[in-house]
């Protein structure tokens, strides 16, 4: 996929496109040195990870400003979802590298984010609150844990409204069956994915313990 093909797909502004691209060449040169990416999937940067990134928007709820992203790695899906316009995203990232290329993405992109460096089970749930100016309408991960080890880290920082989007492999349906052993979810979707048939997307709602 190249960036028109994003932009064709996506509708996005010819600025939020410049923005991305910003951002794709940053991590090609910060990829030689930290590996913030799997290295097989940078020849499709723009399906794998901006595309598979942006999908969330849509699935959020309409006027989503506080989005909180756990893991954030390389950036996705948080910075895309605040490049394509969330104007509250607060992102959450143990490793200080991969911290400090997000801190930089942010200001090539121009884009208010805030980078919490720290592991996730460490961030105080009151103090980020406060940070958001409220509970996150949507929490994110893409690749850090599967359901059951995540619902928790989630749980905790979460608001009762809170929305949490989490892209899945091909083990969707496994995870979310073991998960529900230990959690009660009130309303659940199993999305299909844009980027990879085989995969899904979880949105869950009214999570708490079983």
């Amino acid at each position: 996929m190249t960036p028109d093909d994003f932009q064709a797909r996506t509708g996005v502004s010819r600025e939020t496109l410049e923005r991305l691209k910003a951002y794709a060449a940053l991590l090609a040169r910060w990829q030689k040195a930290i590996n913030l990416v799997a290295p097989t999937t940078l020849p499709d940067l723009w399906g794998r990870h901006f595309l598979d990134s942006g999908q969330l928007l849509p699935l959020a709820p309409a006027g989503t400003r506080r989005w909180l992203d756990l893991g954030s790695g390389g950036g996705f899906p948080g910075l895309v979802i605040a490049a394509l316009g969330v104007d509250n995203v607060h992102l959450i990232e143990s490793d200080q590298r991969k911290a400090a290329f997000l801190r930089e993405a942010a200001r090539a992109m121009g884009l208010p984010v805030t980078v919490h460096v720290r592991r996730i089970e460490a961030v105080e749930p009151a103090a980020l609150q406060a940070a958001l100016g409220g509970p996150p309408e949507v929490i994110s991960a893409r690749a850090l844990a599967p359901l059951p080890e995540l619902l928790p880290l989630a749980h905790r920082l979460a608001g009762p409204d809170t929305v949490y989007l989490f892209p899945k492999g091909r083990q969707a349906e496994d995870e979310l069956t073991e998960a529900r052993r230990y959690w009660t979810i009130a309303a659940m979707d199993m999305l299909p994915s844009q980027t990879d048939p085989a995969a899904r997307i979880l949105r869950l709602r009214g999570l708490r313990p079983a």
